[in-house]
């Protein structure tokens, strides 16, 4: 991950006027980029809940409940959690039995939860804090683009 997949992700959703677009392909510009990740995708917040959006892997859970999980986790707190152990995390939610760890990072418009990032990895500590630092400027981009469209 580096500064030449955000400047991909920022060229591919400069014209494009339509989120769910924007959120596929940022999706599947994650799981072409990224070793090593079995699911990458993006939860959406409505009516105090979580629900799938655009994602590249397998089946998924559809809702998740806020403060729960690392999803809801992280969408509550508005911060981003990076998890090397998921089985260690309290109130895991297992949508995926091969998920072993997990970042999550919360997409925020103007301040106010629009929903999360959130990749998995069947290996245990597979993110690093660079892996965070380059998603939280991905998710930036994205929430930029995002805002533009809601305005």
């Amino acid at each position: 991950m580096n500064e030449l997949m955000n400047q991909q992700l920022s060229f591919l959703i400069e014209d494009t006027d339509y989120e769910i677009s924007i959120l596929s392909n940022a999706a599947a510009l994650l799981n072409e980029s990224m070793n090593d990740v079995s699911w990458v995708g993006f939860y959406l917040y409505q009516n105090n809940e979580l629900f799938l959006g655009p994602f590249q892997g397998k089946v998924a859970c559809t809702r998740l409940p806020l403060g729960k999980g690392v999803c809801g986790s992280s969408a509550a707190d508005k911060k981003t959690y990076l998890v090397p152990n998921v089985h260690e995390f309290p109130g895991h939610i297992a949508c995926d039995s091969a998920s072993n760890s997990e970042i999550v990072i919360p997409i925020l418009l103007d301040d106010q939860l629009y929903g999360v990032l959130d990749i998995d990895s069947a290996s245990f500590d597979r993110f690093t804090k660079e892996d965070q630092q380059s998603l939280e400027e991905f998710v930036k981009i994205l929430a930029k683009r995002l805002l533009q469209l809601k305005q």
